[in-house]
């Protein structure tokens, strides 16, 4: 499903908007203006759909636009454009085409048909296109056939020096297009002295995953004169063009420090946790399948909802109908919250969104909506998102960073394993990140499948560590008065009567642990 993206933000003096929001906040405004600036990747990573979301941003506030084709031609772009629903119309589009300079050259009988007769009978059609449609953006496609041209590093550095100095003298602002190259060349050996010609050097790349989409990202290695945002940043293409998602580490937020309570609407719950959970705060739910975590989440949606908050449950592993069903079992109708708009419910697909995105649409949920309450289940499903499992901690401190920054309550779901070290491990340990952790737990008693919770931890305030009975039933969710003191060893899963009476043996073995890390 594509993204609503917001109108690029108006670019600061000086600056000329990329028209991608997200680019120009990285970019802290847009490119430099009257400047050359590179934009580099292999075939496939959109720079030709960047440049002219470029071009089309310059010509919806007036700015005059010229793309120069080496290597397409103007039905390639005009089909392009079509793709994504735009019309060209108020571009220019000058194909320079080799073979019709050898024609030209050919015709004025010239002697020598050199690459230097070529390359420069080349470069003055393109200082004679410029100088007629006066444009104030340009972007130049792609600057690979100038290095081929060429023939040597050299004589490449000499061309591109001089058609900077002119671009610039002309007050334009232009993009380079530029393919990352794989074999050496004199493109390569100049590479360096090139991009330091560039006020700015963006990269673009993608990854093929073994399975699901193609995973794209960018990098800007340079902004001459500004502060931009450094490191990599998820994009995707799809129609209507890039969207690019900055990370929220850069996201620069007031700190949020009240810390006011959300109550679950249980009060032995409640009691437990100290009067309840604190907004500003990550609270991870760890348990087996089956023992509820998912059902306190949606315990504390609708608490939220009803409370006149907005609410964003993230669903990685089950359909929001399954959720919205399951909740309805326990009298938890969620269906009156979605449609007054105080909760949503999305579904992500693993194989699909990158975390970048996933942040992006966290982040858009807090900022354009006000969400209060965000719930991720789970963590699994996050994990299996991810290109990279380790980069999970960094991430996701930069994702709980920024809504405990937000004043949002965040709900984690994951396994009963990640905890206890019994069982399959995770990958990686993020339990440290939160500031409560309830834990979950089912045990057998008297040929009876139970539940159980316990706060183990929680940074805001006290709390009480003793273990409480959870029911769950279709008269709803309810939370045990009074600790379990007949019991001992119940978050082991293996129950023994306080006592030491072994005689509740033969039904004392717990319910066989699952690994697909889902909640009841």
């Amino acid at each position: 499903m594509a993204i609503q993206q917001p109108p690029p933000a108006e670019p600061v003096d000086g600056q000329a908007s990329s028209g991608i929001h997200g680019l120009d906040e990285i970019l802290r405004g847009g490119f430099p203006r009257g400047e050359m600036h590179i934009v580099q990747g292999a075939p496939g990573t959109g720079k030709t759909t960047l440049a002219l979301q470029f071009l089309l941003a310059g010509e919806s506030v007036g700015e005059s636009g010229l793309y120069v084709t080496l290597a397409q031609t103007k039905r390639e772009l005009q089909a392009i454009a079509r793709s994504h629903g735009w019309s060209l119309e108020g571009v220019v589009l000058h194909e320079l085409s080799l073979d019709e300079i050898a024609e030209y050259l050919a015709a004025e009988q010239t002697v020598l048909h050199t690459a230097e007769v070529e390359l420069g009978e080349l470069t003055r059609r393109l200082r004679r296109v410029v100088e007629q449609s006066r444009p104030r953006r340009v972007v130049l496609d792609s600057i690979g056939v100038l290095g081929l041209l060429a023939g040597s590093a050299s004589r490449y550095h000499r061309k591109i020096v001089a058609l900077r100095q002119f671009l610039n003298r002309h007050g334009c602002t232009t993009l380079f297009l530029r393919e990352a190259s794989t074999e050496p060349g004199p493109e390569d050996a100049v590479s360096a002295e090139f991009h330091g010609l560039a006020s700015s050097v963006i990269h673009l790349e993608y990854r093929a995953p073994d399975y699901g989409e193609v995973r794209r990202r960018l990098r800007v290695s340079k902004v001459r004169g500004v502060p931009f945002q450094s490191g990599y940043h998820d994009f995707r293409i799809e129609t209507g063009g890039l969207s690019v998602y900055p990370r929220l580490g850069v996201r620069c937020s007031q700190e949020y420090d009240e810390f006011r309570q959300v109550p679950s609407g249980i009060r032995p719950l409640d009691d437990l946790l100290g009067g309840g959970l604190e907004q500003g705060t990550t609270c991870m739910l760890i348990g087996p399948a089956g023992s509820g975590k998912s059902t306190l989440c949606a315990v504390y949606a609708h608490a939220v909802a009803r409370a006149g908050e907005a609410g964003a449950i993230f669903l990685l592993e089950e359909r929001p109908e399954t959720f919205k069903a399951r909740s309805r079992g326990v009298t938890l109708d969620l269906q009156p919250h979605i449609d007054s708009g105080r909760l949503t419910i999305e579904q992500m697909k693993t194989f699909d969104i990158s975390p970048g995105e996933f942040a992006h649409r966290v982040r858009a949920a807090v900022e354009d909506r006000g969400v209060r309450l965000v719930v991720l289940d789970s963590l699994v499903g996050y994990i299996n998102a991810m290109a990279d499992t380790a980069m999970l901690p960094v991430q996701m401190y930069e994702l709980l960073n920024f809504l405990s920054r937000s004043g949002v309550l965040t709900l984690l779901v994951t396994s009963h394993e990640w905890l206890m070290g019994i069982g399959c491990r995770a990958p990686v340990d993020i339990s440290y990140l939160s500031d409560s952790i309830i834990v979950l737990q089912m045990f057998e008693a008297e040929s009876t499948v139970r539940r159980c919770l316990a706060a183990i931890k929680k940074r805001q305030g006290e709390h009480d560590t003793t273990i409480r009975e959870l029911f769950i039933s279709p008269e709803g969710v309810r939370v045990g008065e009074e600790p379990l003191w007949q019991l001992r060893s119940i978050l082991s899963g293996d129950p023994v009567p306080a006592d030491g009476d072994r005689r509740h043996d033969r039904g004392r073995r717990a319910a066989p642990r699952q690994e697909d890390g889902r909640g009841g």
